[in-house]
């Protein structure tokens, strides 16, 4: 069985196309990654190419990483090889989206993007946040307010259509080490977001995004003047006791006393404090029993759409991959991206790659956080040495002086 499964594997991926793939292995910025200048240079960013202050391996975990603090980052790449317009309800084959991002100087909180996107024709010096785009996938978060993994399609009016049920970010999720998002557009219209290779969300897209639905309500079905929806009602039999209302909601404290010192001329007539009545129920209502004529929620008849389009939508022939973001806390490291028709192969590059060091990574940043700590440490008592001896100068050069008077 082993062996038929192995031949099955190498068949798949023999067949399959990666449309773009980098590890960052050697210099990005002379293999087509170009930065756009859509801001101005107040307000952008740009990428470093290093695995940051702090790495499992310092060569193989060298990505892009986001250098400055509440900047606007965008750069982009042209994919390897196009991809021809996809149809997204029944494309045939899959459409496969993944990568790593790693906040690696994330400390109590961090706020930034971590999405990429996939383009149709564009100017990489002007890509922007108003460029058009396809497909958006990856990570958002900001604090505990904002924490989840975008997916956005673009439908056939250019409307940008967010998922309906957001994939949420749980604490773990959003920590300072790597993490691998893969999004899986399947050719028979169904989907799986995945985390570090767990499932987050599946289904259908035309359930799960706004597209238009096959079925829609009757325009002209009117619900019936008769139609009771109410399942609860108020027992007929059910009546208020005499007296009720009489019932006062607060009453005299009975235990109070006129204080010894209280003076009726002086202080006026005393009246015991008020407290809240304990034989007081508040308002009457009759007890709530079922409707024998509740006959369930209305709802209209439904009808074929005429607006729904099997197909979803049709992407333009893509040409190009790239990050916009807006970054209030710099340091997000994005490595081993993979554009392709295969969860195989996208499985077999983070295999080799992000698999091979994440564990090693809890070593590599207590050993980094206890370096820092002991230059901070030393630097400090550096700080406070040259306090002591500017002290003694200044003592010495006032004792100079007396001598001199």
């Amino acid at each position: 069985m082993k062996t038929i499964a192995l031949l099955l594997l190498i068949a798949t991926t023999a067949t399959a196309t990666t449309y773009f793939k980098d590890t960052f292995e050697s210099d990005p910025f002379s293999a087509g990654w170009t930065h756009s200048d859509w801001k101005s240079k107040s307000e952008r960013g740009s990428f470093s190419w290093t695995a940051g202050e702090w790495s499992a391996d310092a060569e193989a975990d060298k990505g892009l990483m986001t250098s400055e603090d509440a900047r606007f980052h965008a750069i982009s790449n042209k994919l390897a090889k196009s991809i021809p317009a996809y149809t997204l309800g029944k494309g045939g084959s899959d459409l496969v989206v993944q990568f790593t991002a790693r906040n690696h100087l994330r400390e109590y909180a961090f706020c930034g993007g971590g999405y990429i996107k996939l383009l149709g024709k564009m100017d990489a010096k002007k890509f922007g946040g108003d460029t058009p785009y396809s497909v958006m996938f990856g990570p958002d978060m900001c604090g505990y307010d904002v924490s989840r993994i975008h997916a956005i399609f673009t439908n056939g009016e250019g409307k940008n259509l967010l998922k309906s049920d957001e994939v949420k970010l749980e604490h773990g999720d959003k920590n300072e080490f790597t993490h691998l998002y893969t999004l899986h557009i399947k050719g028979d219209g169904t989907y799986e977001i995945l985390l570090d290779g767990q499932s987050k969300a599946s289904g259908n897209i035309v359930d799960a995004w706004d597209f238009e639905k096959p079925k829609m309500d009757d325009p002209s079905d009117k619900k019936p003047s008769d139609w009771v929806d109410e399942e609860m009602m108020n027992d007929p039999e059910d009546k208020k006791p005499e007296g009720y209302d009489d019932i006062a909601k607060e009453i005299a404290d009975p235990e109070a006393t006129k204080p010894d010192d209280w003076d009726d001329e002086d202080d006026g007539e005393w009246e015991a404090p008020m407290i809240d009545n304990p034989d007081y129920k508040g308002p009457w209502s009759a007890k709530r029993i079922k409707n024998p004529k509740y006959k369930g929620v209305w709802k209209p008849k439904q009808i074929d759409n005429p607006k729904y389009d099997e197909e979803l939508v049709t992407f333009p022939v893509l040409e190009h991959v790239g990050f916009e973001l807006w970054t209030v806390n710099n340091g997000t490291i994005f490595d081993n991206i993979y554009v392709g028709d295969s969860i195989e192969e996208a499985n077999a590059l983070a295999k080799e790659t992000s698999d091979a060091t994440k564990d090693k990574e809890k070593d590599a940043k207590e050993a980094w956080d206890k370096a820092k700590k002991a230059a901070e440490e030393a630097a400090k008592a550096d700080e406070e040495e040259d306090e002591d001896d500017d002290m003694d100068d200044e003592e010495e050069e006032e004792a100079d002086e007396k001598k001199e008077l």
